[in-house]
């Protein structure tokens, strides 16, 4: 996963981000607290299932790809998603949870989004490899912000970019120049990924109780519910923000 156009994090504010009550303690600290605990757990599974179903996805993306350049490409950024699960599936037994089990609750979502939002060729595969990753991304970038400092440095790094966002822009903008058709359909598509995704996480967050308490408050320093408005519009303004880079209208 990746915020590909080296923005401020959705998250960010120009205000002091010195980091306060959990989010100044290591992970030994505080993971006393259960519902903590519990939250961090649903937390890396879900990233966890994101990375080796985006792996998956790369992967048979790389079947669409026009020359056999592009699918190297594809396969390359396939091989750092997959090393970004392995780093996850390690915490995760690291910290006595057992990584299928965390994975688990997640899969039918992810699964569902994926097969909702197949690509039809290449171009669409490209968009959605920058645009419906890079919401994810957000989404986990303003939640690290919360976590305690172990688990937020292993978040940040498996959400470094893995090259789809040059890429992805540079094809992108090729196409639109070539054919100035393109951009409408390709539109269309990702303003229906920002839909899928957006749904798809509220549902995640709503079936898993530690993980919506961590975000609605509840747990330390969890959003309250005006601030995950002002979460999901930051990460709607980012969205707006890529679109704008592809050459598309959002």
């Amino acid at each position: 996963m990746e915020t590909p156009d080296n923005a401020t994090p959705a998250g960010g504010t120009d205000t002091d981000d010195t980091p306060t009550g959990i989010a100044a303690e290591d992970w030994a600290t505080a993971s006393a607290e259960p519902q903590y605990r519990a939250a961090v757990i649903d937390l890396l599974g879900a990233l966890a299932y994101g990375e080796l179903a985006a792996f998956e996805r790369l992967a048979e993306d790389a079947k669409l790809a026009p020359s056999l350049e592009d699918k190297a490409e594809l396969a390359k950024m396939a091989s750092a998603e997959f090393h970004h699960f392995e780093r996850l599936r390690d915490r995760l037994a690291a910290v006595d949870a057992e990584p299928t089990a965390a994975m688990q609750p997640f899969a039918k979502a992810l699964d569902d989004f994926h097969r909702q939002t197949a690509p039809s060729d290449w171009l669409e595969g490209l968009v959605k490899a920058y645009v419906g990753d890079s919401i994810a991304s957000d989404f986990y970038r303003e939640v690290a912000a919360r976590l305690d400092s172990d688990t937020r440095a292993l978040v940040l790094a498996v959400l470094d970019d893995t090259g789809h966002g040059n890429f992805a822009v540079e094809k992108v903008r090729a196409a639109i120049d070539a054919d100035p058709r393109v951009g409408g359909r390709l539109a269309l598509w990702a303003r229906r990924l920002m839909g899928e995704a957006l749904s798809q996480a509220q549902r995640v967050v709503a079936e898993r109780d530690a993980l919506s308490t961590m975000l609605v408050g509840g747990v330390a320093d969890g959003f309250d519910l005006a601030e995950v408005g002002r979460m999901f519009s930051r990460i709607t303004e980012a969205h707006t923000k890529r679109m704008a880079a592809l050459g598309l209208a959002a």
